[in-house]
Formats: C-alpha cells, structure tokens, sequence
C-alpha cells in the first residue's frame, strides 16, 4: 500500500497546481486534484509555493486555520473511495448527502468531518477503522437539515 510522507503530498498538490496554470497535460489522478484545487482558490497561494510549503513542515501548526494539503487530500480520499464504492456504500451515501444539500462540494466537508470522527476513534480505540460506521454517520447526514 502506498503511503506519502507529508512531503511528498504537498510536492504532489504543488505539482497540480502549477501544471494547471501552465496548461501542462496531467494524469487522470492529478486531473482529479486539480477540481477540488479550484474549488478552493483561498488554497492557491499555499499552492503556488512549493519551497514555503516544504518548509512549513519543520514549524509548529497553525490551529486557527484548515490545513490546505490534509483538506484536498480528503477529498481526494472521498472522491476515490466513492469512485470504487469503498467502504461499500458509501458511493450511494455521498449521492445522498450531495443530492440531499444540492451542492457535492457542500457535502463533501460533511462527509470529512464523519471521515475524521472515523479515524479519529480507530485511533482512540487501537481498533481498525469502521467503515459501516463511517457510512451510517453519513446517511444520518443526508437525512437531516
């Protein structure tokens, strides 16, 4: 299984976004990042510089603010585990949420939130992570206001 340092998703977030600005040719993945960049353009300038970006891992985190690589990363993570329907379900339960508030980037923050309770009490507990639980939380969503 693949599994970036820190460094390497930000090399690679970086690297979309100047190929986007450069109408340079990208990967079917990178194609992917590159909508979920734009629909985040408050991300562009931490994006714009690679070297900055790089060195920010060596400084404490700034609480007050999202971290733009672990955002797009999420949904990056949501767009690929609905497009293979993994966790099973959850594909049916995004298209839910999405239809639910009519707008799938909208959903897409819900659905990081019930992504980061999952991880956050797989790591609490020891235990791997609840994929059917993951997926209630979503459908639960997708049925309130």
């Amino acid at each position: 299984m693949f599994s970036p340092s820190q460094a390497d998703v930000r090399r690679f977030f970086c690297s979309v976004h100047a190929k986007h600005q450069t109408g340079q040719s990208m990967e079917a993945i990178e194609v992917l990042a590159g909508q979920w960049i734009a629909e985040h353009p408050e991300y562009h300038a931490d994006l714009a510089d690679l070297d900055a970006a790089l060195a920010q891992l060596d400084q404490p985190g700034d609480s007050t603010r999202t971290n733009p690589f672990l955002h797009l990363s999420m949904h990056l993570s949501i767009s690929e585990q609905c497009s293979i329907d993994q966790p099973p379900g959850i594909r049916q339960a995004v298209e839910l949420l999405a239809a639910r508030r009519d707008d799938l980037h909208a959903a897409h923050h819900e659905v990081m939130e019930c992504l980061g309770t999952m991880l956050w009490e797989s790591q609490r507990s020891g235990r791997p992570p609840d994929g059917q639980a993951y997926i209630d939380q979503v459908r639960r969503r997708a049925t309130q206001d």
